[in-house]
């Protein structure tokens, strides 16, 4: 199991990363008590069967982890998302790429917590196999007003000279936590 749904948000997105995406996006909406992301990218996609096999825990291909018996991205975001009171979506096409979506009701006791969203950004533009990663983010909780922000990983790298390097990468946690208001 994940400890938070950014570790959730994170396994997921890797493997979007890996899909041999050219462009990954990650949306996160959090309305009211609902927490919802949906994770798209442009790569393999999946055939009706590959994607049931996909969503089998007891089923991999053996080929992106070998010593595996077993796949656990999707059952695990299924798994959490069914026992908080939400649920799931993933939509597949071969050649042209995949969307998880998955959301969560906040006040259900089985909700793990959000976890750290600006280091989960960070690490998400960490990932080097797409040439570039789009995150969305909406957020209107009660009785605040909506924040909403979307950061282009090819700008962020622009803008800084780099993300490799260990300045680089605190700004960049600096920037994501003062869009989060978490400064």
């Amino acid at each position: 199991m994940h400890f938070t749904l950014s570790d959730l948000i994170t396994d997921i997105a890797q493997n979007a990363c890996e899909s041999g995406a050219k462009l990954v996006e990650l949306e996160i909406n959090e309305k009211g008590g609902e927490f919802r992301f949906a994770v798209k990218d442009n790569g393999r996609g999946m055939t009706k069967v590959e994607l049931e096999e996909a969503v089998d825990p007891f089923v991999t291909d053996g080929v992106k982890h070998p010593h595996r018996k077993i796949g656990l991205g999707l059952p695990f975001l299924i798994q959490t998302a069914e026992q908080s009171g939400g649920g799931w979506d993933v939509q597949s096409e071969k050649g042209r790429g995949t969307t998880a979506t998955a959301w969560f009701d906040m006040g259900n006791v089985d909700t793990p917590p959000v976890g750290d969203l600006p280091s989960l950004f960070r690490t998400i533009f960490m990932f080097n196999e797409p040439d570039d990663i789009v995150i969305r983010r909406f957020r209107q909780l009660n009785g605040e007003e909506p924040m909403e922000y979307e950061v282009c990983r090819s700008e962020l790298d622009e803008a800084l000279g780099g993300l490799e390097d260990t300045g680089s990468l605190v700004l960049m946690g600096k920037y994501f936590s003062s869009l989060e208001g978490c400064d």
